[in-house]
């Protein structure tokens, strides 16, 4: 009997609120190799163990007076992974998971976000058909 598939596959990414995203990320660079681009985050790109589709993982710093974490209390937030965004959100609102009318397409895939029960918001993101990458 095959196994069903995953709701997420992986950590799309890890964001957080900094001080001073720029300086941080520069250490981060300096001290601990990480490969930060011009936007200020680093990705690390691996395969997926499922079906060995190139995928990336985002470690990313944030302004502290970010709203990009609302309505969530949390200083941080998760990017997971998932290949069906749309029926992934219809099965939390059927559970009754708190999922947020909140909703972002464009060309980095599309991202849907639900709150955990002690106010994490989790970006649920499905990357484009043809990449398995962030910017």
């Amino acid at each position: 009997m095959d196994k069903p598939k995953p709701r997420v596959h992986g950590i799309g990414g890890v964001f957080f609120k900094s001080r001073d995203p720029d300086a941080l990320s520069a250490w981060y660079e300096r001290h601990l190799d990480f490969p930060v681009t011009k936007w200020g985050g680093a990705k690390f790109d691996w395969r997926r163990a499922d079906t060995g589709a190139p995928a990336t993982t985002v470690w990313s710093p944030f302004p502290e007076d970010t709203g990009h974490f609302t309505p969530g209390d949390k200083p941080f937030m998760l990017n997971l992974r998932v290949d069906d965004l749309d029926g992934l959100l219809a099965a939390l609102r059927a559970e009754g998971c708190r999922v947020l009318d909140r909703r972002e397409d464009g060309e980095f895939g599309s991202f849907g976000y639900v709150v955990d029960p002690e106010g994490l918001v989790l970006e649920l993101w499905q990357p484009p058909a043809e990449a398995g990458s962030a910017p």
